[in-house]
């Protein structure tokens, strides 16, 4: 008998060296991995989510080196070193030098900060640096910023002044998003626009200070390299020369500083593909740029628009309600991701709830009836828009002993702004707690750690601290401290007062209206979101009779693991669990390019998410749904909508909540909608889809 095998479809005429291609890429992978090779052969590649865009440029970069571009003459920019490492291996092993290491050595591949870096070394000189300078990070660049404040002969008693922290944020956005320092401070920070004059100086006198040391910072890397290709004409034809091929990976999160490099290095060839998800740029808080991806074809008119939409990570009907929910944004590439992947029969559960105690139990159920199903925690994570959202959800998770990790920083009660607030409310609970007295009097304007401990020694003693500090038995030792120890004693004052002395929640509102938010503002860059926490943390409060029911309850998270994070101990795990399987908790923005096999996006309303912050301009509400987007793209079984119907207030009022216009944009039959029934003292919750769509 013959045996007679039918060929693929466009397969006659295929190269032997392209069979490999056929038959481990689809398509869409196939179409842009062999995208025409020719000058002027620009490339914008939409990459959706779950849509195999890493496996895309690692054959194509291995394409290029087998139609016989030398390996030197290819530039591949990614967002960390370790997927530049990753992508780079790979392509050896396409190539044929697994183990000889030629390409990942020859190809320039990293970060846009380590490819500036190899060419400065070559060429510093032309700038009038040695090649062997230095480069700071980030810590090291905060003290020569407090050096330089101090050279321009800035009061920084006189008047509050930012912090270095806050120095090196308005100075960077600045120069990744190639504006003045003027409009920078005008629009992120303007309780510092009378002091814009005196933050420009500093500026200044920074980029000389580096200069003259033979320094650079992170930021220095990429304006020199920029610097080099614009004046230096010699350098700038030699590498427009070198990099016959520009890749550029996650084009969404350039900023503009990054894109102008590019732009630099691709004016005379335009061989440039860039890669990336217009649906998935969330980071202009940062600085990136999203015009950049969106406007590409505009810059580069003969480019050719690819697409990848067969998505590999989640089920139909999770794609389903993310598919709807973006293309509600005006502005974007339009695509509907295809699942790969067959149904489980589950559709995304939208769950309301009574209030944000509700939410957590049933979080913390549910993750703990997934486990019992064969979902290893590590499988599962909760996501939310901003860090205080997970607060309830830690004390629940932690009464019921289940383990987790906080990627989106420290765990909440573990945060140097929460501590220091709730360090007030601990030496008014307990006066004789000396690590909260020592905290709180660091946090008074010119009190360093000599002080805290002279005025700490001269109270110790006494029966009650509090009262000797509020008679002004402890003037003498914090003598020279300007108003600071006034102001310090009337805040104690009223932290005391019988109105307040055993609210929790008012306690906060005081201690944040008299210092701690200015102290907040001119400390760090972040300073409006960590005041978001303490605003929460009031609301929080505010449940509880007294400050000594308030603190016991925290003292659940164990006050041991303050500090920097670490992994939970065996007797913390839950029963019959590995050490290291833990729960993840994270915000959307450390989620980006994370999955899991189940995810719960919590406190899905509207004011929380959508931030009502985020919504002061055009752009925010669209960038808003796109962080959503990324939030539903993470789950690939199961996912889990949640938000609470009732929130209270500082004065204990009840609120009705709406979920979120994200939630209602979606049709109510793309969600499975869940009703609660708690096993005690508790009627069910029910909602139908007539409700939540009103």
């Amino acid at each position: 008998m013959k045996r007679y095998v039918i060929k693929k479809a466009g397969g006659a005429g295929v190269p032997e060296r392209l069979a490999r291609y056929r038959e481990e890429l689809n398509e869409e992978q196939f179409a842009v991995v062999t995208a025409p090779l020719s000058p002027a052969c620009a490339a914008l590649v939409i990459a959706g989510a779950g849509s195999g865009k890493t496996r895309a440029i690692t054959y194509r970069v291995a394409y290029l080196i087998e139609q016989g571009v030398a390996p030197a003459r290819i530039m591949l920019a990614t967002f960390t070193n370790r997927a530049a490492r990753e992508m780079l291996r790979r392509v050896e092993q396409l190539t044929g030098n697994d183990g000889g290491g030629q390409v990942s050595r020859r190809v320039w591949g990293g970060t846009f900060h380590r490819i500036a870096n190899l060419v400065l070394r070559r060429h510093a000189a032309a700038l009038g640096y040695d090649a062997s300078y230095t480069i700071l990070d980030a810590e090291d660049a905060r003290d020569f910023l407090n050096v330089c404040v101090d050279e321009a002969g800035i009061d920084t008693r006189a008047r509050r002044f930012p912090k270095a922290e806050v120095l090196q944020d308005i100075v960077s956005f600045a120069n990744n998003t190639d504006r003045p320092i003027s409009e920078v401070v005008a629009r992120r920070y303007p309780q510092f626009e009378p002091l814009t004059s005196q933050i420009t100086r500093v500026d200044r006198l920074f980029a000389e200070r580096k200069r003259g040391r033979n320094v650079m910072d992170y930021d220095d890397l990429l304006l020199n390299w920029k610097r080099l290709l614009i004046e230096k004409d010699e350098i700038a034809r030699l590498y427009q020369e070198q990099f016959q091929h520009i890749l550029v990976d996650e084009f969404q999160d350039t900023n503009k500083l990054q894109s102008e490099i590019i732009d630099l290095l691709a004016v005379g060839h335009r061989s440039l593909m860039v890669v990336g998800d217009d649906a998935q740029s969330i980071f202009a808080w940062r600085g990136a740029e999203w015009s950049n991806i969106y406007e590409f074809p505009q810059r580069y008119p003969e480019a050719k628009v690819f697409r990848l939409e067969s998505n590999y990570r989640s089920t139909p009907e999770i794609l389903a309600v993310a598919n709807v929910s973006i293309a509600s944004n005006r502005k974007q590439f339009p695509k509907v991701l295809r699942a790969v992947r067959p149904s489980l029969g589950l559709s995304p559960a939208l769950v309301p709830c009574h209030d944000a105690d509700q939410q957590a139990a049933f979080v913390a159920a549910r993750v703990l009836e997934l486990r019992d199903e064969g979902v290893p925690l590590d499988e599962i994570a909760v996501l939310y828009r901003s860090h205080y959202h997970s607060l309830e959800l830690q004390l629940e998770l932690t009464r019921r002993g289940v383990p987790y990790r906080v990627r989106s920083g420290v765990r909440f009660f573990e945060q140097a702004h929460i501590k220091d607030v709730i360090s007030y409310l601990r030496l008014v609970a307990n006066p004789r707690d000396e690590l909260a007295w020592k905290r709180v009097l660091r946090l008074i304007p010119q009190v360093g750690n000599a002080t805290a401990n002279r005025v700490w020694e001269q109270i110790a003693a006494a029966p009650d601290p509090l009262a000797l500090v509020l008679r002004g038995g402890a003037d003498a030792a914090a003598t020279k401290r300007g108003g600071g120890w006034a102001e310090f004693r009337a805040l104690l004052e009223s932290l005391v007062h019988d109105e307040t002395r055993r609210s929790p929640a008012r306690q906060i509102e005081i201690v944040l209206a008299r210092g701690y938010e200015a102290h907040l503002a001119a400390t760090y860059e972040n300073a409006e979101s960590r005041l978001e926490d303490l605003r929460q943390l009031a609301h929080f409060a505010a449940r509880y009779d007294s400050t000594e029911d308030f603190l016991g309850e925290l003292a659940l998270l164990s006050t041991e693991r303050y500090g920097a994070p670490q992994a939970l101990t065996g007797e913390d795990v839950v029963m019959g669990g590995d050490e290291d399987e833990l729960l993840t908790l994270t915000s959307v923005h450390q989620a980006k390019g994370l999955e899991w096999r189940a995810v719960f996006v919590i406190w899905a309303a509207d004011g929380k998410f959508p931030s009502p912050r985020s919504l002061r301009d055009a752009e925010g509400e669209e960038e808003e749904r796109r962080l959503w987007y990324v939030a539903l793209t993470r789950a690939r079984d199961q996912l889990y909508v949640t938000y609470p119907l009732m929130v209270t207030d500082y004065n204990r009022q009840t609120i009705v909540q709406r979920p979120s216009r994200f939630v209602t944009e979606v049709p109510p039959d793309l969600y499975e909608i869940w009703s609660l029934d708690e096993e005690i003292d508790s009627a069910p919750l029910a909602i139908t889809p007539d409700e939540y769509v009103n």
